[in-house]
């Protein structure tokens, strides 16, 4: 078992529904009515808004944020607007409801509304019955194919940069990089050195999974008391901004990534779904060790403006992929 006694979160530090402009907050009323309930939501980097919104003519997700903010969140909410527009039927991709992209008083606003989904995020440390459904949840995504219609990036194009962070951790090793990694620099840069083309493939692929972009709906909806086994319903995929065309294998991987760092079920245990799904050991390796030098070169950056929280997260995540990647290394 992999355990987290106090598992860092992906909460980043967010404005609140009065902090909107009226503009936005208008917008909203005349897509839902008068609003009635405004219940803020947790998880995520985003320094905008993220709140359930209940109105007299009906309720929606809302997203809303200014280029002031952060100068990249803008572009991430436009692109989620895109994505949702497009994705087939069988993501189970939350609804677009409404979008907005204006510039309110000289300053440019993006948000979005999307169905209320019922539901509550995986509980961490994950447990079986819902790491179980979420692995269905991945399958359904890359039940076919996506059609040569359906307009993604390419994941390994997408990815390129984020996988090939080994020569700037070479060209200047931090002073507590850790002594295994300076002792196999040069294998670790060659091992990873083709991971982008190794995500190559025409499957639909959310690229961000995490638990706070989960959902568990219906049966598991409402979190089971301690030591008790929730009877888990179905799992939903939502937040798409990086959505993109590629490997079948590649969320499967993130999510063994995650219940790594938070802690649960032993993931080596499920690390057979990845072959399953077309990854060879090769292809593993490669991909997690361009993962870990992507998380220890980020985590050493300069936070980004209204993302406070973000390089301990990274951090986290270079802790945990470097001990998966001594055990695939180093057995």
């Amino acid at each position: 078992m992999s355990e987290s006694t106090e598992p860092i979160r992906s909460h980043g530090v967010r404005i609140t529904w009065d902090d909107l402009p009226e503009r936005v907050r208008a917008w909203v009323t005349q897509e839902l009515g008068e609003v009635t309930e405004v219940a803020p939501q947790q998880g995520g980097f985003s320094p905008g808004t993220a709140d359930r919104v209940h109105g007299t003519r009906g309720s929606a997700f809302v997203k809303a944020v200014g280029e002031s903010l952060n100068a990249r969140t803008p572009d991430l909410v436009a692109r989620e607007i895109a994505v949702l527009d497009h994705l087939p039927p069988y993501a189970a991709a939350p609804l677009l409801l409404s979008s907005l992209d204006e510039r309110i008083e000289g300053e440019r606003w993006v948000a979005l509304l999307v169905e209320d989904i019922p539901g509550r995020h995986p509980q961490t440390p994950w447990v079986g019955p819902e790491l179980d459904a979420t692995l269905e949840a991945l399958s359904s995504l890359v039940s076919e194919p996506l059609a040569r219609t359906i307009e993604l990036p390419r994941l390994e194009e997408d990815m390129a940069g984020d996988l090939s962070c080994w020569p700037h951790l070479a060209a200047d090793p931090p002073d507590d990089l850790d002594p295994w990694v300076c002792d196999n620099l040069d294998r670790l840069a060659a091992v990873a050195a083709d991971a982008p083309g190794r995500l190559r493939g025409d499957h639909l692929v959310h690229t961000d999974i995490r638990a706070d972009n989960l959902l568990v709906t219906g049966a598991g909806s409402s979190p089971g008391t301690a030591g008790s086994r929730p009877d888990t319903g179905r799992v939903r995929v939502v937040d798409w901004p990086f959505a993109s065309r590629g490997a079948p294998w590649f969320d499967t991987l993130t999510l063994l990534l995650n219940v790594r760092l938070l802690g649960g079920p032993d993931p080596t245990a499920y690390e057979g779904r990845l072959t399953d799904r077309g990854a060879t050991r090769e292809d593993i390796d490669a991909v997690l060790v361009a993962l870990c030098g992507y998380f220890l070169h980020a985590s050493r950056l300069v936070p980004p403006t209204g993302l406070p929280t973000l390089r301990a997260f990274q951090r986290a995540h270079a802790v945990a992929s470097l001990a998966w990647v001594r055990e695939r290394l180093d057995p």
